[in-house]
């Protein structure tokens, strides 16, 4: 029990006099954790943006279907009798009879051309079918042997696949969310080296006090201790900044997103760092201060004479 308590002491001793240091330099320690972080708003922002695409775009497995255009001379009985065929597939998870009367109402309705659209003489728009594979039929070799399928029947005059822009806007994500991997690995290593960098310029500043205390007998543990603490908490704080930076552009362009969406006859909420993403990038702050700190200060305690290096 005694021993618990003396690990304790000696922790929270440490710990208080690394808050003291960083107090008592305090220009020096917003300059550092500022320039933390900065680096790591840049994937924590990357990353928002990103949940945020995700959000406005919605589930892409929605918006990968078949326009199946019918043959003009195909009646509105025949199409529903396809519909009724193409439904009970079990690659099929719903389908949608536009009649051409419908297409011809809406074409007049959104182009404008209504007084153009009343001379003719009859209907040139065809009944389209809208079909909405299941999820289990979303990938490539499937969609293709239903498109085949629905091709060859014979009141089907052509068949497009809605799945191109998909794939595209897709690709263009999983390229986004590997740059933001790669770049938080990157901006990671650059917070390592400057709390490296500060704690190495730490460590020689107090060489004296750091040979005095292992000429009375203190460890390269005890001398260290104080250096880890202050590098934890230089990434505790720069993560809090960080989560600042994100959250306070969330703010600014919130209703600016809002007024974009509304501009298209969306309804869209701009969603900001949530608490969780708080608490990992204060938990990856204080790992990588502690790690930048741990090599930097065993490297010059190791050296032996810090103060001649």
């Amino acid at each position: 029990m005694a021993s618990v308590s003396n690990w304790t002491a000696r922790h929270a001793h440490a710990l208080v006099s690394s808050c003291g240091h960083l107090a008592r330099h305090r220009l020096a320690t917003a300059f550092t954790v500022i320039v933390m972080g900065l680096a790591l708003a840049l994937p924590l922002g990357l990353a928002v943006l990103l949940r945020n695409l995700h959000a406005a775009t919605g589930d892409f497995s929605s918006a990968i279907g078949l326009s199946v255009y019918l043959k003009p001379q195909v009646s509105e009985q025949s199409a529903r009798q396809l519909l009724a065929h193409l439904a009970a597939r079990p690659d099929v998870a719903s389908v949608e009879l536009i009649t051409a009367t419908q297409a011809l109402e809406e074409l007049r309705t959104q182009s404008g051309l209504g007084a153009a659209l009343d001379t003719l003489t009859q209907n040139p728009l065809p009944n389209v079918l809208a079909i909405r594979p299941t999820p289990a039929a979303l990938d490539a070799p499937r969609l293709e042997a239903l498109r085949s399928a629905v091709a060859g029947a014979p009141e089907v005059d052509s068949v497009q696949l809605d799945e191109d822009w998909v794939t595209r806007f897709s690709a263009i994500l999983v390229l986004l969310q590997r740059v933001g991997w790669i770049t938080a690995g990157l901006l990671a290593l650059g917070v390592i080296a400057i709390v490296g960098n500060t704690i190495r310029l730490e460590v020689r500043s107090r060489a004296a006090q750091i040979e005095v205390t292992q000429l009375v007998g203190g460890s390269a543990a005890f001398v260290r201790r104080p250096f880890l603490y202050t590098g934890a908490l230089y990434g505790l704080i720069a993560g809090l900044i960080a989560w600042g930076i994100v959250e306070g552009a969330h703010r600014a362009l919130a209703a600016d997103v809002a007024r974009l969406a509304a501009a298209y006859g969306q309804s869209f909420a701009l969603r900001g760092p949530s608490f969780r993403e708080l608490a990992a990038l204060a938990v990856v702050g204080i790992g990588l201060g502690w790690l930048g700190a741990a090599l930097a200060s065993a490297r010059e305690i190791a050296r032996g004479a810090p103060g001649r290096g």
